[in-house]
């Protein structure tokens, strides 16, 4: 079904921080984008700074920052000022344990107040920071810490109980563990102490030294198609292109009230859930229950969110539970809604303009890239599907690729460009821009595949219609993307292999009509072993287990005659194009050519 355009009314147009993109993007500059931003008294950039301490210096340190809306319905509100003590406090704690800046703090909790306040406070003392989402298993928790010689983690009682707390003779760098909530007082452990009790002996008071832009301040772990998880490194100068972005794509005015579902877990949680949005001074909504959407209503509606940025998913969530939900509360104040993680079909765009009076404009970004590189604008019309245009500062290209999906490489080192309207290509970016990852964590040769030239290659597919607007493919990799969630099939596939009946294992994304894509399974048994559900459910158990729910497989099937590649390899795109009853394409390089049988797969 073909949609139409939805055009803006002119009021919307007046009142946006973005009201004509040419001009906006013939004006801008990155460095007129860092004269937004106050800067350290003491010199250089923070993001913590930007994020809280300078709207004391404005006036505006009574304003709400933080609202939290608690599990067992106890609400907590932080002004800027309570958050400017409380991120001192933490500073402090740091200083006095005797963490020295440019090590990694690592925070494995749900949405409560001390994880936000973990995050800001190890930036004030110029730590990096890295969220975990509190979803994962321990194996993710372990692998991640190990990678980033974790020092220090933030964590709740029972999640250390149930994933680190075995853990601990594998992460011999993790000398402290900070435990906020209920129970604190109740677990023991080297270097294992109550977070309240450290926050209350600490002082108010914290100066931050002079931070040079390009200090390391967060770390994001991504899945990869191979190897070990990959520790995206952004630095404090990251903030001027997610205060920028936050101003024109989001369009936050200084009086919003602003609620991001996302979890601090993922990099849209930290991104746009806690430092975008604050060096912006307005009130973000935090709920500590997952989606209900009963609850989400009642929250839009009573919290009075004017701007909501969440996942296609949880959009295509509130679409099946119908239009009698929405109705029955009052959302007449909200002027914005955005969505973010994976592509968004146009059904949910028009549901948007229909159920929630407002269209939701899609928004394109990754785990590297650090901000928004493409929107939908609150000004600018909509083309239901379209990731919209390259944000103001960003210059985005498509980028050809050969038969095997290597980009082409001119004599130049340049990359050669899609130059024809609606032909696919893979999504390339002009570097260098501020939030751009410096690094992958102890991985240079990683990190050097990430480009050719000056281009960085996102390896996602698009097509760029005549009109210049942007439109998502899927991944050229085989990456997989569930609920806004990127899924490496490696560490899954190594948890399967882990059982003594699996001989072998692949994991590919299968079509979801809520999700996106659902994480399936196939596995090769060993001699003696017989396909089974009992044999099923005890595989799902160990990926549950090891990898947690959010990574898990939620479908396994066995198959004896998975597709190699001549020295061996899996071959991923081959089995999914066989699920899918897509065509296989090249398979010159399979194992045994044509005459391997297709993939049994599917559930006995």
């Amino acid at each position: 079904m073909a949609y139409s355009t939805i055009r803006k009314n002119p009021e919307a147009v007046r009142l946006a921080n973005l009201p004509d993109y040419a001009a906006a993007r013939a004006a801008f500059t990155w460095a007129g984008a860092r004269e937004a931003l106050d800067g350290l008294p003491s010199g250089g950039l923070n993001m913590a700074h930007e994020a809280v301490d300078r709207h004391l210096a404005h006036g505006r340190g009574d304003h709400v920052a933080l609202r939290f809306l608690g599990a067992e319905g106890v609400d907590r509100e932080l002004t800027y000022a309570d958050l400017a003590e409380q991120t001192d406090r933490f500073a402090n704690v740091l200083r006095h344990l005797g963490v020295r800046p440019g090590e990694i703090v690592f925070g494995l909790s749900g949405r409560i107040p001390e994880l936000y306040v973990a995050v800001l406070g190890s930036l004030k003392a110029c730590c990096a920071f890295s969220p975990l989402f509190s979803a994962f298993g321990p194996e993710p928790v372990r692998q991640r810490l190990h990678l980033g010689h974790g020092s220090v983690l933030v964590t709740t009682p029972s999640l250390y109980r149930r994933k680190v707390e075995a853990l601990r003779d594998d992460l011999p760098d993790l000398r402290y563990v900070l435990l906020a909530g209920p129970g604190a007082d109740a677990v023991s452990g080297p270097g294992v102490h109550p977070l309240a009790r450290l926050m209350g002996e600490a002082a108010t008071d914290f100066t931050i030294e002079a931070t040079d832009p390009e200090t390391v301040a967060l770390v994001h772990f991504t899945s990869g198609t191979t190897g070990t998880p990959k520790g995206a490194v952004h630095v404090h100068e990251a903030v001027v292109a997610q205060h920028a972005s936050a101003r024109s794509v989001l369009d936050l005015h200084d009086d919003d009230v602003y609620w991001c579902t996302a979890d601090p877990g993922w990099v849209t949680g930290t991104a746009y859930g806690v430092i975008a949005p604050l060096t912006c001074g307005v009130t973000c909504v935090v709920d500590e229950l997952e989606f209900d959407a009963e609850r989400w209503y009642a929250i839009l509606q009573e919290q009075r969110v004017t701007v909501f940025y969440t996942a296609p998913t949880a959009l295509r969530m509130l679409m099946r539970a119908g239009e009698e939900p929405a109705r029955r509360h009052d959302l007449s104040v909200l002027r914005h809604v955005a969505s973010v993680g994976e592509p968004l079909n146009p059904e949910v765009v028009v549901w948007g303009q229909r159920v929630l009076g407002r269209p939701i404009h899609d928004t394109w970004w990754q785990t590297e890239t650090g901000s928004i590189m493409l929107a939908n604008f609150a000004a600018e019309p909509i083309l239901p599907g379209s990731m919209g245009r390259p944000v103001p500062g960003i210059e985005a290209q498509l980028v050809r690729r050969d038969a095997e999906g290597h980009a082409i490489v001119a004599a130049d080192g340049e990359p050669e460009f899609v130059t024809q309207p609606d032909v696919e290509g893979e999504l390339a970016l002009r570097s260098p821009w501020p939030s751009l990852m410096r690094a992958y964590l102890g991985d240079e040769d990683r990190y050097r595949k990430a480009f050719v030239g000056s281009w960085y290659l996102s390896g996602d597919l698009a097509r760029r219609d005549a009109e210049g607007w942007w439109w998502f493919i899927g991944r050229g990799d085989d990456v997989i993307k569930s609920s806004g969630h990127l899924i490496g099939p490696f560490e899954v596939e190594n948890v399967l292999l882990e059982h003594p009946g699996v001989a072998e294992a692949a994991v590919i994304g299968v079509p979801d009509p809520v999700a996106g894509e659902a994480v399936k399974a196939f596995v090769t048994l060993r001699p003696g072993f017989t396909p089974g559900e009992g044999l099923r459910l005890e595989l799902s158990a160990l990926a549950r287990k090891r990898l947690g729910p959010a990574v898990a497989p939620r479908e396994i099937a066995f198959d004896d005659h998975l597709p190699h590649t001549r020295s061996g390899k899996i071959m991923r795109r081959l089995l999914k194009a066989r699920e899918l009853g897509l065509p296989e394409g090249d398979i010159s390089s399979l194992e045994g050519g044509a005459e391997v049988p297709a993939t049994t797969g599917g559930t006995p």
